[in-house]
């Protein structure tokens, strides 16, 4: 058998190679460290753990200063977006089967339907509020029916009146903020 090597705390080792390779990116400098100074150290990394602490605080204290500003502006282009798409909604499904329009009219709903969904679908903000679930189930009902019947099939009574019922209702929680 080979002779095996003890590693002791005062033995050296040799380099296996006769160069050392020194990265790039990285150097490393080699101290030897006296135990005043990990003292040193430790405050050190304290004192930047504090600080990061205190700008994270401050941030989020900044943060909730300054968003009901932002809040009421994306607020406003939720309520504005939403009553366009309410409006197209109800215009398209006032328009007669034998309209050459219908087409035209549904693939533009549709095409506006999924860019709201998209856009607020995301926004944990609007996902309790009763307008956004009322619009969202709407838009639901009016996709689902032209997806599975085609943009020039109508849409039956009973499933018009309780799209047009979300529809107002969802009209009357943006008119109170909700």
């Amino acid at each position: 058998m080979a002779a095996s090597t003890l590693i002791t705390p005062t033995s050296k080792l040799k380099p296996l190679s006769p160069t050392p390779i020194k990265s790039k990116l990285i150097t490393v400098i080699t101290t030897s460290v006296a135990p005043s100074t990990s003292a040193s150290a430790s405050a050190a990394t304290s004192l930047t753990r504090r600080q990061l602490t205190i700008t994270a605080l401050t941030a989020a204290i900044l943060s909730t200063l300054i968003s009901p500003a932002a809040q009421a502006a994306a607020d406003e282009e939720y309520v504005k977006e939403t009553q366009e798409v309410i409006s197209k909604v109800r215009s398209t499904l006032t328009k007669d089967k034998a309209d050459p329009d219908v087409a035209d009219a549904v693939a533009d709903l549709r095409a506006t339907s999924n860019f709201w969904v998209a856009k607020y679908r995301r926004e944990k903000s609007l996902l309790g509020r009763p307008s956004f679930r009322d619009m969202y189930s709407a838009l639901n009902a009016v996709s689902g029916h032209y997806i599975s019947f085609g943009p020039t099939s109508p849409i039956p009574a009973k499933r018009r009146a309780r799209i047009l019922e979300e529809m107002d209702s969802a009209e009357k929680a943006l008119l109170r903020g909700r």
